[in-house]
């Protein structure tokens, strides 16, 4: 059933039940529905605010022959009927009181007296300790009317870029913030009041309670509208109970598939060559490692849009599900209510896909399955919570032990950062001395980093980019696994500790994400304090 039909089978429920409330009342009951579109109200019978306050309509003005006619609901105070014959008997006319939905009131007074619009101003994020900008937007928000304030939250955190919003109850107020580029910032201090509002409208659209006092996610999506164009937002949200009641977290994922897109990660040419080589393979297992936020998803979604062909079959299991692709069959797995990736990874094996992608490798089972599953014929992606692509081999070996079958199974890890970029308004200096053997000691042996002459850049804040950066980019480590790196994980090798295998691994070439980052800063890309801040 859409969307219109819904609304019909509501509307007509609606008007079956004024009809049954016309009879307990005695009223006649009137079906507006074929007329209410086109007939207009009768002008300076009633004021508006008489409309509105006491839901009632002027249909028809009276004459000699006529009598008045006026349409009521269910809402209609019991006075306002007697007062309106008396009225309108005193002098010597006629009335006529007909009972209508409520349904139908709003659609005569939508086009009697249509909503004003209202335009809001943007939400500006203040620079740190900018208390005027936060009251400003805290007014604003405040301001913004009830049935409009969360939708309004929604947008301008899309339009700002934030990836989150979270929601926060304080003893007297409750305090928005957003995440910017990876940064949290102070938004708004909000009335109390709002709180109902806020979670109202959560507890209705992404189908979690207010009252439980257990964490919960939901999911839900929004249409936005800007400039002659639109796209879907996806956000999940993150619910918990806390001493002054339910916070939140609204995770926002722009759904866009156009941008799932290796192309636009803005990797280099051999980190994109290393990748579209290893993946043109039919088999082996693929790990992304970082934090949470570091863009781990929308890699391994580019990378699936990448192989995503009308030969291959690709299934994955995610928990949960963040973008939804056209062509891939995507299985949502529901970890908190008892649901495995491995028991979910062992099952869609059996529908013979070519490539698999699983969330993410939790626990050892997953871990030997998606292990198995990359030696039998299938390209397998993951993500695995690590630093380093070093650190992942090392905890991978703690976790399932050495793996002569992981040895011949896996092919490449990837460890991911998103740094802030600046913005154009930069400007060069030259870093002290303490810096600069820093960056020199950092960078030793890697060719074609020119280190006698060191220049930085630093942000300089400016109207479109008030803290000097604009958007992020990826700094991305990428460990292939060599014959050496296999001794390690077969048990060869003595010393399998994180250095060791890091050491082993720049031996072959590997830049690490410190030195990528540093690189990423001499070129002007970002600054040497937020690779410091990442990494």
């Amino acid at each position: 059933m859409n969307e219109e039909e819904v609304q019909r089978k509501r509307r007509e429920n609606e008007e079956q039940a004024t009809r049954n409330r016309a009879r307990i009342l005695g009223l006649p009951y009137l079906d507006t529905r074929e007329f209410e579109s086109v007939i207009p109200l009768v002008q300076d019978v009633l004021s508006v605010d008489e409309m509105r306050k006491n839901y009632v309509l002027p249909l028809q003005a009276g004459t000699d022959s006529l009598p008045y006619r006026f349409m009521v609901t269910s809402q209609t105070p019991n006075s306002i009927i007697p007062e309106l014959r008396k009225k309108y008997t005193e002098l010597g006319a006629h009335v006529a009181f007909f009972l209508i939905s409520k349904a139908a009131y709003q659609v005569f007074m939508l086009r009697y007296d249509p909503p004003k619009e209202v335009h809001y101003d943007d939400i500006r994020i203040g620079t740190e300790g900018d208390s005027e900008t936060i009251a400003e937007v805290s007014q604003t928000l405040n301001s913004v009317s009830t049935e409009k304030v969360f939708n309004f939250l929604i947008d301008q955190a899309d339009k700002l870029g934030a990836s989150d919003i979270h929601i926060e109850n304080m003893r007297n107020e409750i305090r928005i913030r957003m995440r910017v580029d990876g940064i949290l910032h102070p938004v708004a201090n909000i009335d109390k009041d709002r709180y109902r509002i806020f979670m109202g409208e959560l507890s209705a659209r992404a189908d979690i309670s207010t009252a439980s006092m257990k964490p919960q996610s939901g999911h839900m999506q929004q249409e936005i509208h800007r400039d002659g164009a639109s796209h879907l937002l996806n956000i999940r949200v993150e619910m918990v109970p806390t001493m002054y009641g339910q916070d939140a977290v609204l995770r926002l994922f722009n759904f866009d598939e156009s941008l799932l897109n290796l192309d636009l990660l803005g990797l280099s040419d051999i980190e994109m060559a290393t990748i579209r080589e290893i993946i043109s393979h039919p088999r082996g297992l693929v790990l992304m490692v970082g934090p949470t936020g570091s863009g781990k998803s929308t890699t391994l979604y580019s990378i699936l849009n990448a192989l995503n062909t009308t030969d291959r079959k690709i299934i994955t299991l995610e928990d949960p599900i963040e973008y939804g692709i056209t062509g891939i069959s995507q299985i949502p797995i529901h970890t908190n209510d008892g649901g495995s990736f491995a028991e979910g990874l062992r099952s869609v094996l059996r529908l013979d896909p070519d490539v698999v992608m699983v969330g993410e490798i939790r626990d050892a089972d997953t871990a030997r399955t998606a292990i198995q599953a990359s030696i039998t014929g299938h390209l397998v992606l993951s993500s695995f919570h690590a630093n380093s692509t070093s650190a992942a081999f090392s905890r991978m070996i703690d976790l399932i032990g050495t793996n002569p079958i992981f040895a011949s199974s896996i092919r490449l890890l990837i460890a991911q950062r998103l740094v802030r970029k600046l913005s154009p308004s930069k400007e060069p200096y030259k870093p002290d001395d303490g810096t600069a053997d820093y960056i020199r000691r950092v960078m030793a042996g890697v060719e074609g980093v020119g280190l006698s002459d060191i220049t930085l850049y630093r942000p300089v804040p400016t109207e479109d980019a008030p803290f000097g950066y604009q958007g992020r980019t990826v700094l991305m480590e990428q460990l292939e696994v060599s014959d050496d790196i296999q001794g390690y994980l077969r048990g060869d090798l003595k010393d399998i500790s994180t250095k060791a295998i890091e050491q082993s691994a720049r031996d072959h070439g590997m830049l690490t994400l410190e030195q990528k980052g540093i690189m990423a800063a001499l070129r002007g890309e970002t600054t040497i304090e937020e690779v410091s801040r990442v990494i």
